[in-house]
């Protein structure tokens, strides 16, 4: 299983964003621009929750494992790709639509004397700071998930669980 780049996420948030902010351009031109939904920032933040906490239980998980406690429950290596490929897919889709939101927000900026382009300035930007804890989540999450260096191996870094 391969790593997050963050440049490939970097790059996912800059596109989307840069045809977000034409696209919104375009469309309020031409009529109405469609509102940011107040959910958005919280549907992302739960999503950060849940991964930071699989992340948490995973780590409590291992580090009972790796010093033998009694009692421990051991972490199923299925279980743990499982969770490292919903991280990855969670952090590609949350630097998709920060960057969408992220290119509406700078778009709303220019209206900011209007009330409602101002909330929904606000909405977009929360979005974005909770898109980008998604991407946080999930890198831990991945790092959590990661294999130990095996001598045996070309030292050429640790993999994760898979």
């Amino acid at each position: 299983m391969r790593e997050l780049r963050i440049r490939v996420l970097a790059g996912v948030f800059v596109v989307a964003g840069v045809l977000s902010w034409a696209g919104a351009r375009l469309w309020n031109s031409i009529g109405t621009l469609p509102s940011v939904p107040l959910a958005a920032p919280v549907v992302l933040a739960l999503i950060a929750v849940v991964l930071l906490s699989t992340a948490l239980s995973l780590r409590a998980r291992l580090r009972a494992q790796r010093e033998r406690r009694p009692g421990a429950k051991g972490v199923d290596p299925l279980m743990a790709a499982r969770a490292v490929v919903f991280g990855q897919a969670s952090a590609l889709v949350a630097a998709l639509v920060a960057g969408m939101y992220g290119g509406t927000g700078v778009f709303l900026l220019e209206l900011l004397d209007i009330p409602a382009r101002r909330d929904q300035a606000i909405y977009a930007g929360f979005s974005v700071v909770a898109g980008i804890g998604v991407i946080a989540a999930a890198i831990f999450l991945e790092r959590v998930c990661k294999l130990p260096e095996d001598d045996d191996q070309n030292h050429q870094g640790a993999e994760p669980v898979a």
